[in-house]
């Protein structure tokens, strides 16, 4: 008889209401596949975006389908010896873009090159708080190459990435600006910030220059642009899906022609990457922030949360 398990799920596009909780098949991994026993995940915009049926290219159409990118966990089994992990360890990960969503579930199947072990000290609750921060590690040292003394600016500084953004850049020797809500101004200083300001009352032109741009919200990347100081790099981690096509556009523009590039990625992490974010964790660079823990039966909930704004640090969700 097939093992079965507790995922979450939705059988149409549509709000938090459409997700539920079912019984699926239990996953068996396959070579070079790790099986994880899902603790904890995140609740993160993309997963929001393909419920909603913005990332039909991703998802396909065949329900019921699954959502829950990030997660951590424990070892529960091997498909193939050789992968570098042994039932018991703890882990982290994200899942692979190609794969889609899932990882709201009580076990998921993963490449081993897509996982690492988590820091030691935290629970799966707090770990999973962390791995999108990857994202952020990727647009401030790989793609603007942010040096000492630069000045940074974070749109969305208390969200999941824009949160190890401001930790990250203050690490880095940046001076840091954080723009998020007013009741979220006390983290962001409290995480690093040299000034915090209030996204809702603070426009572009209130704003001075800026070396490197991280924009994790994807709207008015023109106007964010034009604050770039001369040699400035903005990158940007979320298009406004409502107007992707003009944004992508802008964004391409961007780079081929304008004096200040505007770069877009989606963070795909493996195993290197999430090992340098667990020695960071450790040793005390990065810390992670939970805003609210929901249970797996909670996850429509979650997403509602994460829908309505305002989030400090992650919204996560208890599965095991």
């Amino acid at each position: 008889m097939t093992e079965t398990m507790r995922a979450a799920l939705y059988d149409s596009y549509g709000g938090p209401e459409v997700l539920y909780v079912g019984e699926v098949p239990k996953p068996v991994p396959g070579p070079g596949e790790v099986l994880v026993k899902v603790g904890a995940v995140s609740v993160n915009g993309g997963e929001l975006h393909a419920r909603a049926g913005r990332l039909r290219l991703v998802t396909g159409g065949r329900f019921p389908l699954r959502t829950g990118l990030d997660l951590a966990g424990e070892v529960a089994g091997l498909g193939s010896p050789g992968t570098g992990f042994a039932v018991g360890d703890r882990v982290w990960g994200v899942m692979a873009r190609t794969s889609g969503f899932g990882s709201a579930a009580e076990y998921v199947t993963v490449r081993a090159e897509r996982i690492s072990r988590s820091p030691g000290g935290l629970d799966p609750v707090d770990a999973v708080a962390l791995p999108v921060g990857t994202t952020a590690l990727t647009a401030l040292r790989d793609k603007a190459r942010l040096r000492p003394g630069e000045r940074l600016l974070v749109r969305g500084a208390a969200g999941g990435v824009g949160n190890v953004a401001v930790q990250w850049g203050r690490a880095a020797g940046a001076r840091v600006t954080g723009l998020a809500r007013a009741d979220n101004l006390a983290l962001v200083r409290e995480l690093g910030a040299d000034e915090a300001l209030d996204y809702r009352v603070t426009t572009p032109a209130d704003l001075g220059r800026y070396d490197v741009i991280l924009d994790t919200v994807g709207t008015d990347l023109r106007a964010y642009r034009r604050l770039l100081a001369r040699g400035g790099r903005m990158v940007a981690v979320a298009l406004d899906t409502d107007r992707i096509a003009a944004s992508l556009g802008y964004v391409l523009a961007s780079a081929v022609h304008g004096r200040s590039r505007v770069r877009f990625f989606s963070g795909n992490p493996r195993t290197s990457l999430l090992t340098e974010l667990t020695s960071y964790a450790e040793e005390g660079t990065l810390r992670p922030v939970v805003d609210t823990v929901f249970p797996l039966a909670g996850i429509a909930d979650a997403h509602r949360a994460l829908e309505a704004g305002g989030v400090r640090g992650k919204y996560v969700v208890r599965v095991g």
